[in-house]
């Protein structure tokens, strides 16, 4: 995992008004290059006809004083988003849109349960940041390396545990073990992770736990074995 810290005059008026909204970053070519794309109608290509590198992501932090953007990205392998995040230095430029809507959370609810893997971070981090401090909450993560254990803000009520992938397993197993395990699951849920994972936490949620699909929130981030270029 490396964090990303974007900035310039250009985010002047730039804001986040609800947790876990995302940007999408338009990456430079191979070449390094920074290139502007053009809507198709179907998707936004380069000049030369490909497909434009384009990820999206969740913001950890944004300054508006500095016009500071970070975000942190995980490296899944090789792909248009780790190849970048591995040789990219301080003075590269890329292009940001957003910030996409954001999660609207349920305040009055009597308990939350946030889950995710090392790329819901950033959400995670504000959503426990924006629940009320009386309110319990129930955090899952899981993280393949440890030095994705990052710190999260403090909430009285937060009851946190970090699941080290097993070598070997398959992205999510640990998630979706500790999800299984749970002797309740709080009447609010927000997930996001592997897609694969996802599906077996959104079938265990709702077809086996009988969760109402209003009260959980359940979102693949991305999906082990894709690698767009």
């Amino acid at each position: 995992m490396r964090r990303f810290v974007l900035g310039g005059p250009e985010l002047a008026g730039f804001a986040i008004d609800a947790p876990a909204a995302s940007v999408r970053l338009l990456l430079p070519r191979r070449d390094g290059t920074l290139e502007m794309p053009e809507w198709t109608g179907n998707q936004f290509e380069l000049a030369d006809g490909s497909r434009a590198p384009i990820r999206t992501f969740t913001p950890l932090s944004f300054d508006p004083d500095t016009f500071n953007l970070a975000i942190e990205i995980v490296r899944h392998g090789s792909g248009a988003a780790s190849d970048w995040a591995e040789s990219a230095s301080v003075g590269d430029e890329v292009a940001i849109s957003g910030p996409g809507r954001g999660y609207e959370l349920d305040t009055k609810a009597a308990g939350y349960l946030l889950a995710g893997d090392e790329t819901a971070l950033p959400a995670i981090s504000q959503l426990l940041e924006a629940l009320p401090a009386a309110m319990p909450v129930r955090v899952i993560i899981e993280i393949v390396d440890g030095s994705a254990r990052l710190d999260l803000p403090a909430h009285e009520r937060a009851d946190v545990s970090w699941h080290r992938l097993p070598e070997g397993a398959e992205r999510g197993a640990a998630m979706v073990d500790a999800i299984v395990s749970l002797d309740s699951v709080p009447p609010a849920v927000w997930v996001a992770g592997e897609a694969a994972a996802i599906q077996k936490i959104r079938t265990h949620l709702f077809d086996e736990r009988g969760l109402a699909r209003s009260a959980a929130t359940v979102r693949g981030y991305w999906k082990h074995g894709r690698s767009a270029t």
